[in-house]
């Protein structure tokens, strides 16, 4: 029993026996009485020491510790820029994190070991497993996955200590970065051209092999292009011939040839009716008269654009007009080097030693309107 609990033990006897001597005066106890309340008061002190002598101390004396607790012992290591691999390959991934670990009991004659060693080993192994498997475009997402997975404490493959990974920092060096940037940039071009491609493709498949099959599906489709324009259709009809035979690298179809090459010319060797015209040779051929040598065709000289402006203006062949307006024109273009009118003058039969002239008659110059009265020879 503790020196306290004696004197409250004391302090309590004294109070109760005041009490009873202030009681047994005022009750006006008989002497035989005084004994009796005595007993009780004394043997309570009694009985209160040795139910306190039979409590059990909650922290015995044994068990208290004497010396002072000794420090625990840091079980971490700071690792950096270890180099893992990832799903590409020449590309690294740099691996940061803080090792902990803490020992497994071993079993009796087991060698010792390099605890802190065999932890990094182990958290290695569990991270090289998941980077091995993953694009290191994709660093910062594959970085939060390793502080999942290697935040659990586990056994290595010895069995003799438990790791775990704590603030896993996962990179990838400055070059490779922007490496796999610009393989990117160019990847994304590369779709956005073969889509052009295709789609570049598919609209020549779809002219050559759709629209432009023949004649009719070009007009069907033109027509539909044009809110179904009939008119103006009917006048593209030629246009889209030629448009097919030349994608199909063929000729224009025979009956729709008329609308290429429109309705035969009247050239100046032909009438109206396709007889030799008055300015045809024998044989038909343009520019020589009786008698005289047939003239090789001039192809596309100045005879024969003079001979579709004539054809323009509509006059009759034998309209004395028109051998005027020959010499006219010879007589302008006569001076030119080579003599470039003298097909002209060949092919619409106007007199070799004749000069050109004018409108007044007067003599050599320019060629103008036919006097009235002027008889033209054929």
């Amino acid at each position: 029993m503790s020196s306290g609990q004696k004197t409250v033990t004391v302090f309590l006897t004294l109070i109760g026996g005041l009490l009873l001597v202030i009681i047994g005066l005022y009750e006006s106890w008989p002497r035989w009485a005084w004994p009796a309340a005595a007993v009780p008061l004394l043997a309570a002190p009694v009985l209160v020491i040795r139910f306190a002598d039979r409590r059990v101390d909650p922290f015995p004396a044994e068990f208290m510790p004497d010396l002072p607790v000794p420090p625990v012992e840091r079980r971490e290591l700071r690792i950096s820029d270890v180099a893992l691999p990832s799903a590409a390959d020449d590309y690294d991934f740099l691996f940061s994190a803080t090792v902990r670990w803490c020992p497994v009991s071993a079993p009796p004659g087991s060698p010792p070991v390099n605890a802190s060693g065999l932890a990094v080993d182990a958290l290695l192994d569990r991270a090289r497993a998941i980077t091995a498997l993953r694009s290191p475009t994709r660093s910062s997402l594959v970085q939060h996955e390793l502080n999942g997975v290697l935040g659990t404490m586990q056994e290595d493959a010895s069995g003799r200590v438990q790791a775990m990974a704590l603030e896993v920092g996962l990179t990838l060096s400055d070059r490779d970065q922007e490496r796999l940037a610009a393989l990117a940039s160019v990847r994304k071009d590369e779709a956005v051209w073969e889509h052009e491609r295709k789609f570049e493709q598919s609209r020549r498949t779809y002219l050559g092999k759709d629209v432009l099959r023949d004649t009719g599906s070009a007009v069907v489709w033109w027509l539909h292009r044009n809110d179904d324009r009939v008119d103006r259709t009917v006048k593209d009809i030629g246009l889209l011939a030629q448009l097919t035979s030349a994608a199909n690298n063929q000729d224009v179809e025979e009956r729709f040839r008329h609308l290429v090459d429109g309705p035969p010319e009247e050239g100046p060797g032909l009438a109206p009716d396709g007889n030799p015209g008055p300015f045809a040779g024998p044989g038909g051929s343009p520019g020589a008269a009786p008698g005289e040598a047939v003239p090789e065709p001039a192809g596309t000289g100045l005879g024969d654009a003079f001979a579709q402006l004539v054809d323009a203006t509509g006059l009759a062949p034998e309209d004395p007009v028109i051998a005027l307006l020959a010499d006219q024109v010879y007589g302008t273009l006569r001076y030119l080097d080579g003599d470039p009118a003298a097909e002209i003058r060949t092919r619409f039969h106007s007199a070799p030693d004749q000069p050109p002239t004018h409108v007044n008659g007067s003599g050599p110059g320019p060629a103008g309107p036919p006097p009235p009265t002027e008889s033209v020879p054929f």
